[in-house]
């Protein structure tokens, strides 16, 4: 189930809860790629938030916005670069981006392999994504006042998981957002401090959001070459004796 595009952007751009929660996660995007000067990222979902920092260096930048859900226009007083896309079927050539970020994107589709498998498909040689989830033991997940109590939440070994079986190599991972998902108004003031001490007890403390940051894995290509070297120490083997004629 898709949240409505409206909703997203009323969440996260119109309310002090949102603009913490968007403030938190881009604070960890950045802190895994501090730089993306003259490379193409793309996000899905509503990741468009994210994004913003890498606007003046990235090479381009595009953020893709599932059909269910509903596209804007982003950024505002800029020139637009989302763009409205089948769940499934991106209009991007395949192997040319260097920068996936997904986020609102998985955990609500109703077909999550063959989006994986798209995933895959655009992202170029040495590419990375980071998929961007509701963390099943976190308070998030289990709240409809956020964006990320709706669809399906994971654990980090569920979603490294499934990244694995689609060709995509877990490098690294973290939890956010550790603050109360609350509009009021204590909260929201200590929104700093929950962060910060989250951030020093992740081991013992669930965020509500978890970040996998993955890697494209292909594998090298075996044809031929077994054939080739099966018996490599041929032309070193004593020649047959030659019958005289």
């Amino acid at each position: 189930m898709h949240l409505d595009v409206k909703d997203l952007r009323n969440f996260y751009y119109r309310s002090m809860l949102g603009r913490a929660a968007q403030k938190a996660i881009r604070d960890e995007v950045r802190h895994l790629w501090p730089d993306a000067t003259g490379q193409s990222m793309v996000g899905f979902g509503f990741a468009v938030p994210l994004l913003r920092p890498y606007l003046p260096t990235a090479r381009r930048i595009i953020g893709l916005m599932p059909a269910p859900q509903g596209v804007m226009p982003w950024p505002l007083g800029m020139p637009n670069v989302s763009a409205l896309c089948e769940e499934t079927l991106w209009p991007l050539e395949t192997g040319h981006v260097d920068r996936l970020v997904m986020m609102h994107g998985l955990e609500n589709c109703e077909r999550p392999t063959d989006l994986l498998d798209e995933a895959f498909r655009v992202l170029g040689p040495g590419g990375r994504a980071l998929f961007i989830v509701p963390h099943r033991a976190g308070m998030w997940s289990r709240s409809d006042a956020t964006p990320f109590g709706y669809g399906r939440p994971y654990s980090t070994a569920q979603l490294e998981a499934q990244l694995r079986s689609h060709g995509f190599m877990p490098e690294r991972h973290r939890t956010t957002l550790f603050q109360p998902p609350s509009h009021r108004r204590f909260w929201r003031k200590t929104a700093s401090v929950w962060e910060s001490t989250g951030r020093a007890l992740s081991p013992v403390m669930s965020g509500g959001v978890l970040m996998v940051e993955a890697s494209k894995r292909i594998h090298a290509p075996t044809n031929g070459l077994r054939n080739t070297v099966r018996k490599p120490l041929e032309i070193l083997a004593p020649k047959p004796e030659v019958a005289p004629i």
